[in-house]
């Protein structure tokens, strides 16, 4: 079984690529269903077919899947928004603005994602591409089952037992919405049970590869880095970075000269960037790629002989441990002796040179704010530690 994410940036072609890599899957032999996870569906676009909410046949080993979120997260979660809505209601917070605040960020992408653990547990399929939303962030929400485990097996049996003791005497003194029955705790252990198991699936490298989608921009370069790093801080492996809308070296005219020298600085940022990662380019095709035709032909050129569902990358770009008040960044530097490692940070970067090889890494938001104390080389691993002035 194979679930390959595939994430970027809005607007670099993540849901052309998802849908090439699915064909091209398909083309090999292997039952595949590629699923939209993005609010803003263009899969059904990019195949010129009109599909939904279920699993439509696209070629007899190829299904796909525009998944309806809210649908999800009104199944899992209404109940709950119901008894918020009143509370702010009776708060004196009214209408759409109360009704916006009883569903937080990103909550209905995870019920989205949490439908790739019911196709894995079907067995109905041999490889799911997921066309995730422009960003990746939200994946770290998946680490929420995590935290709720403590909560659900300590704290939420013995809630639920004294909210229905106290709530006939509270409701004497205040008017204000309490838990009527036991919907909201029933939505709330449903809620917990559809996203435990999820991030299991997914940060199983065995199972679960992230592609990153990005264009030879700066801006999308810094975005595609950025969530790189989220992804390797919370167990995600990267095995693919794709490089789309690269101009072919048959463009020649002399308006496109100064653009092939800005790209192939871009290019080498990205090759510095992603180190360890397999870099795969696409060239910027002279046509709109839609169509299941076209997608064939993306996916030839993307994959070329390879299977599009192989582990391109096993390595991990780092991991973070705790050490006391201070944090560690464990960063894999196999064979590199004491005097060719140096480490440089630089605003939000830490650069990591290796003799003359060099790599570069954005740092998560939970080691801006802390300073680096120092640098060890311990049996293959770069050692760097963080701290708080």
């Amino acid at each position: 079984m194979r679930v390959l994410l595939i994430t970027g940036k809005g607007g670099v072609g993540k849901t052309t690529v998802a849908a090439a890599t699915a064909v091209r899957a398909a083309d090999g032999g292997r039952r595949t269903l590629v699923m939209s996870t993005d609010p803003a569906h263009s899969l059904a676009d990019a195949f010129e077919l009109d599909f939904g909410d279920q699993p439509t046949v696209v070629t007899p080993r190829l299904s796909a899947q525009q998944i309806d979120s809210q649908r999800r997260l009104e199944d899992s979660w209404g109940a709950v928004r119901n008894h918020l809505t009143e509370l702010f209601d009776w708060s004196g917070l009214k209408g759409v603005e109360a009704e916006e605040l009883t569903v937080f960020p990103g909550m209905d992408e995870i019920f989205a994602l949490a439908t790739v653990r019911d196709h894995v547990r079907s067995g109905a399929y041999d490889t799911l591409v997921v066309d995730c939303a422009p960003t990746a962030e939200t994946l770290r929400l998946l680490s929420l089952p995590e935290v709720l485990s403590w909560y659900m097996e300590k704290i939420f049996p013995v809630g639920r037992r004294v909210a229905r003791v106290v709530r006939p005497m509270i409701n004497l003194v205040t008017s204000m919405p309490l838990i009527g029955d036991d919907k909201v705790f029933e939505a709330v252990a449903s809620f917990y049970e559809r996203l435990d198991g999820v991030r299991e699936i997914l940060s199983d490298p065995d199972i679960t590869s992230a592609r990153l989608v990005m264009t030879p921009e700066r801006m999308v370069i810094s975005e595609a880095r950025r969530t790189f790093t989220y992804l390797g801080l919370f167990g995600y492996a990267v095995d693919v970075a794709v490089v789309n809308r690269v101009l072919p070296d048959t463009v020649t005219d002399a308006y496109f000269k100064r653009w092939h020298e800005i790209q192939d600085e871009h290019l080498a940022t990205i090759d510095e960037g992603f180190a360890g990662v397999a870099v795969r380019r696409l060239r910027l095709f002279d046509e709109e790629m839609v169509g299941i035709d076209k997608l064939r032909l993306v996916g030839e050129e993307l994959f070329a002989d390879d299977d599009p569902t192989s582990h391109f990358s096993t390595g991990r770009p780092f991991r973070v441990e705790d050490d006391g008040d201070q944090v560690v960044l464990v960063i894999g530097v196999p064979f590199a002796a004491t005097g060719d490692v140096d480490v440089l940070r630089h605003a939000d970067e830490l650069f990591v040179t290796v003799g003359s090889y060099r790599r570069s890494l954005m740092l998560p938001d939970s080691l801006k704010r802390r300073e680096v104390r120092r640098a060890q080389l311990v049996s293959g691993e770069l050692r760097v530690t963080f701290g708080l002035d």
